[in-house]
C-alpha cells in the first residue's frame, strides 16, 4: 500500500539527487528559508561527485573561449568564496588549492592543440604563460624530458571533491535540509502541466513505496536523470560516460595539476596523487577494468615517469552524466514546477557554485541572472 505525506510534512522543494550539484542547490534554497528534502537512490554524494578529480580549471577545457567557457569562468570566480562559506558552515576543510596547473604536450597532436589554445586564450586576455624547459623543471621536477610544449595556467584551482561534497551535505543538513538516503524516486504524478508528487521507494526494490508532494521539484540525478525525465515526457539525450581513476602515494610533493590531453595528475594531501582518466560509453557498468587502468598508466607515464616509484593506493570508476552536445541541462522544463540541473559531464565540480546560484534563482523568482538559453532542457525535443 502506498502512503501519502500529509500537507504539514510537505517540503517546499524536493531535490532529486544528493550529489554536489543537488546538495549545493538544496543549501541555497535552505538559506532562502525554504523547506527542502533531498532524495538519493544511494548514499548522497557517492556517485560522480566522489569519483571526480576535483579540477577547477576552465582554461584547460577549451581551446576557444565561448559561451560555455563564460559559464565555467563565472563559476570558477565564485569558487574561493563558495569554499570559504562551506568550510565555515560545515566546520570542515575541503582541501582547496590555488597553485595553478601545467598544460603539457608530448606529441604533435597535443602540441597543435596547445598552440591553438595559447593563441586564442592570449588574444582573449586570459592569463597563460609559455614555459621554458628550465622554468618547467623548476615548477615541477621529475617530468619527462620529452615534453615538447608546456603552458602555465596560474589561475587554475583544485579541490578535494570528496571532502567538498561531504562538507556541502553537512552544511545543508545544519541548515535544515532533510536527506533521504537509499530512497529512489521512481515516477511522477503530473496533472495540468505540473508535477504534483513523486513516487519513491526506500531500500530494496521491495521497500515501502510512498507518494510525496512539494511545491517545486529539481531534477539533479546525474546520469540517472534521463530515465526519470522520460517518465515525465521529457527527452534529454543523455548517457553515462565511465571514467576510471587511480590514486598513488608519491615519494615527493606534487605542487601542481599536470594535464596532457585526456590524462592528468591531481595532487591531494600528504603526497597523494590522483591519476586519470578514461572516457568510456559502457552504459551503467561502473566496474574498473585492466584495459582502462593500463591506458591511464600508459598515458600518464609518458609525461610523469616518476609514477613508477609511487605506491598504488586504490582505483575506482564513476559515471559522468553526458549529453549529446556535451553541455549541461539547466532550466525550466515544459512542466511548470520542474527545474533541471543535470548533464554536467566532466564539469560537475567546477560548475557547482553557479549551478546552485542559478537554479535557486529559478526556484525563487523564475528568472536566472546568467543567460541559460544554451542549456535549456527543451533543446533535445
Amino acid at each position: 500500500m502506498t502512503s501519502t505525506s500529509t500537507s504539514a510534512n510537505n517540503p517546499d522543494v524536493i531535490v532529486i539527487g544528493g550529489g554536489l550539484i543537488g546538495s549545493s542547490i538544496a543549501l541555497r534554497l535552505a538559506q532562502a528559508k525554504l523547506r527542502v528534502s533531498v532524495f538519493d537512490r544511494g548514499e548522497p554524494g557517492s556517485e560522480a561527485s566522489s569519483a571526480a578529480a576535483g579540477m577547477i580549471g576552465p582554461q584547460g577545457e577549451t581551446a576557444v573561449p565561448d559561451a560555455f567557457f563564460a559559464l565555467c569562468a563565472a563559476s570558477h570566480a565564485l569558487f574561493p568564496d563558495f569554499v570559504a562559506e562551506i568550510e565555515d558552515l560545515s566546520g570542515q576543510d575541503v582541501g582547496f588549492r590555488r597553485d595553478g596547473s601545467l598544460l603539457i604536450a608530448t606529441d604533435e597532436k597535443q602540441v597543435a592543440n596547445l598552440e591553438k589554445l595559447f593563441w586564442n586564450q592570449s588574444r582573449a586576455g586570459l592569463p597563460l604563460e609559455r614555459l621554458t624547459v628550465a622554468s618547467l623543471e623548476h615548477k615541477m621536477p621529475g617530468l619527462s624530458k620529452k615534453i615538447r610544449l608546456a603552458l602555465g595556467a596560474s589561475e587554475d584551482h583544485w579541490v578535494d571533491n570528496e571532502k567538498l561534497t561531504r562538507a556541502v551535505i553537512e552544511a545543508a543538513h545544519r541548515l535544515g535540509v532533510k536527506f533521504q538516503s537509499r530512497c529512489a524516486v521512481e515516477d511522477w504524478v503530473v496533472r495540468d502541466d505540473r508535477v504534483e508528487a513523486v513516487h519513491t521507494r526506500t531500500g530494496s526494490h521491495d521497500g515501502a513505496p510512498a507518494l510525496l508532494s512539494a511545491g517545486s521539484f529539481v531534477l539533479a540525478a546525474g546520469c540517472w536523470s534521463g530515465g526519470l525525465a522520460a517518465q515525465a515526457g521529457l527527452q534529454l539525450a543523455m548517457q553515462p560516460c565511465r571514467g576510471q581513476m587511480m590514486e598513488f602515494e608519491s615519494p615527493r610533493e606534487i605542487p601542481h595539476v599536470v594535464r596532457a590531453g585526456t590524462h592528468y595528475l591531481v595532487p591531494r594531501s600528504a603526497r597523494r596523487v590522483v591519476v586519470g582518466t578514461t572516457a568510456e560509453y559502457a552504459g551503467f557498468e561502473k566496474r574498473v577494468t585492466a584495459e582502462g587502468l593500463q591506458s591511464i598508466l600508459n598515458g600518464a607515464m609518458k609525461f610523469a615517469p616518476f609514477l613508477k616509484e609511487c605506491a598504488f593506493l586504490r582505483s575506482w570508476a564513476g559515471l559522468r552524466p553526458d549529453t549529446s552536445d556535451h553541455l549541461p541541462i539547466l532550466g525550466h522544463s515544459k512542466l511548470d514546477n520542474l527545474i533541471l540541473a543535470t548533464g554536467h559531464f566532466r564539469h560537475g565540480i567546477l560548475l557547482a557554485p553557479i549551478t546552485a546560484q542559478q537554479i535557486s534563482e529559478l526556484v525563487l523568482s523564475r528568472a536566472a541572472s546568467f543567460p541559460l538559453e544554451p542549456y535549456r532542457p527543451g533543446r533535445f525535443a
